[in-house]
């Protein structure tokens, strides 16, 4: 009998461990968002790009707490020695005040320079930046969490998502860095994940937005964002639509070279070419086409 609760024990342990190591989309969702911005403060501040990482998703949840969607606070810090704007939270105590910043590069930024400019995190400074295990201990001996297991959450944050691949990154991207972080004052909602296709930046769309909201997020004129995507700048947009937030090139990816395109159920022209990320045109003109060519199920495109 002793055995059998041991057996059982030990294997509620191990679903128990498993259950907090799957990967989790919102993770992923997260760190495309902001690895650049992370590799970005890593090269000015000399803090590791998979530490900065694992600290804005294990402090905001992936983005998803409230002090994210209320002050862009991705760090959880506190109001010490702070002039600015703030917000206040249950934490270790009721009420606790933390910083209130403009936008998520903001915030990054002052996690740099809270850990550069502190004396009690100069120890971290000795480490290499490719040492996150040393630099996770060390912040937690710090002081930067209460948590016993701080260090070993972000060391398995690291570990799962392969976020010291960062920590060796030689160059960023410098667009993806820039509007990261953007956001429209007082926007309660969560930042659109920019993602990139065909050397091109995209969004999907949500349910109530416009290009003119879009553009304000992003810092882009909603008058150009309708024109790359080759919409008029006051089309209704729905949800799951495709944004691009550079003009669409000629033709799809190198690998849809001998690719053609099986036309289905409710598929237009326009939306085959927003999927690859080409203009209109183009596709038209990569498959002889004329302008009033009647779109029908089964067709075969070519979009390279």
């Amino acid at each position: 009998m002793k055995k059998i609760l041991l057996l059982g024990l030990s294997l509620f342990m191990m679903l128990h461990v498993a259950a907090q190591i799957r990967p989790n989309q919102a993770y992923y969702n997260y760190i495309n968002q902001y690895k650049d911005l992370a590799i970005e403060e890593m090269m000015r501040y000399r803090i590791p790009a998979s530490i900065t990482l694992a600290q804005g998703l294990l402090e905001s949840r992936a983005g998803l707490s409230d002090l994210v969607r209320q002050g862009n606070n991705h760090f959880g810090i506190k109001c010490h020695n702070w002039t600015g704007p703030t917000q206040y939270h249950d934490d270790d105590e009721a009420g606790e005040c933390f910083r209130v910043y403009a936008d998520a590069k903001e915030s990054y930024e002052d996690h740099s320079k809270f850990l550069s400019r502190q004396p009690r995190y100069s120890s971290l400074f000795n480490l290499s930046i490719y040492d996150y295990k040393g630099w996770a201990y060390t912040l937690k001996s710090c002081g930067y969490a209460t948590s016993p297991t701080y260090a070993s959450k972000l060391i398995q944050i690291i570990e799962l998502y392969h976020l010291d691949q960062y920590d060796r990154a030689t160059g960023y991207d410098r667009f993806m860095a820039q509007h990261s972080g953007a956001d429209m004052p007082g926007n309660k909602k969560l930042l659109h994940p920019i993602k990139i296709f065909n050397k091109n930046y995209y969004l999907y769309a949500r349910e109530g937005d416009t290009f003119k909201s879009i553009g304000e997020e992003v810092g882009i004129s909603w008058r150009k964002l309708a024109k790359y995507n080759e919409r008029g700048k006051r089309d209704v947009l729905h949800k799951g639509d495709i944004i691009y937030l550079k003009k669409k090139r000629n033709k799809a990816p190198k690998e849809y070279k001998n690719y053609v395109h099986v036309v289905k159920d409710g598929e237009s022209m326009y939306l085959i070419a927003q999927k690859y990320g080409i203009r209109l045109k183009s596709l038209y003109k990569l498959n002889c086409l004329s302008p009033d060519y009647q779109i029908y199920t089964g067709a075969r495109l070519r979009v390279r």
